[in-house]
């Protein structure tokens, strides 16, 4: 699995969560998790869960730091347990880099007493599974109350940079634990 972190901005919405989006925007063929930072602002059109839509919610963010992850396989299920993992390294990285153990995670969502922090939505497409993965940078102007990596004086990039790492070397991880075991009878 192959991660990269881009440095220009890149708006979120929706759109970009897309099979082959890493290969055909920057050239990685394979599973891969990229990272930007960008607005978000997804339309009704554009959302993924119908909760969402039914709901008229409204995801917006003026900077967030965005993660696409794309896998090779079209599994639902193991997709939506992938995509917990990954809230789950993000908020023991925050937590870890803030010295705290105030970030909870609920379900696939981040939150600080009663501000979110993250959105977050897993699907297959007829080749892939896909997620996207947003957690605020800033915390103005949002339509819900939230806090964001400005307000934790934490660096975008720098965390990014961890939470690919460490998604990256768990899902190494799971396939050496895969191959390493004998079927049992």
């Amino acid at each position: 699995m192959k991660y990269l972190l881009v440095r220009d901005g890149i708006a979120y919405t929706g759109e970009q969560l897309q099979s082959n989006f890493a290969y055909i925007h920057f050239g990685i063929v394979g599973d891969s998790i990229v990272a930007f930072c960008g607005p978000c602002d997804v339309k009704k059109d554009r959302m993924v869960d119908i909760e969402d839509q039914k709901a008229g919610s409204t995801i917006y963010s003026e900077s967030m730091l965005h993660f696409i992850v794309e896998h090779h396989d079209t599994d639902l299920e193991r997709n939506v347990l992938r995509q917990i993992m990954l809230a789950a390294i993000v908020k023991d990285t925050l937590n870890d880099i803030v010295g705290t153990t105030a970030i909870r995670r609920v379900h696939t969502d981040l939150y600080d007493s009663d501000a979110k922090l993250s959105i977050s939505v897993a699907t297959v497409s007829p080749v892939s599974a896909l997620i996207h993965f947003g957690i605020n940078i800033s915390s103005v102007n949002t339509p819900v109350k939230t806090k964001g990596l400005d307000d934790y004086e934490i660096d975008a990039f720098d965390f990014a940079k961890r939470v690919m790492e460490k998604y990256v070397d768990d899902i190494d991880d799971a396939y050496q634990a895969r191959c390493k075991v004998k079927w049992v009878r």
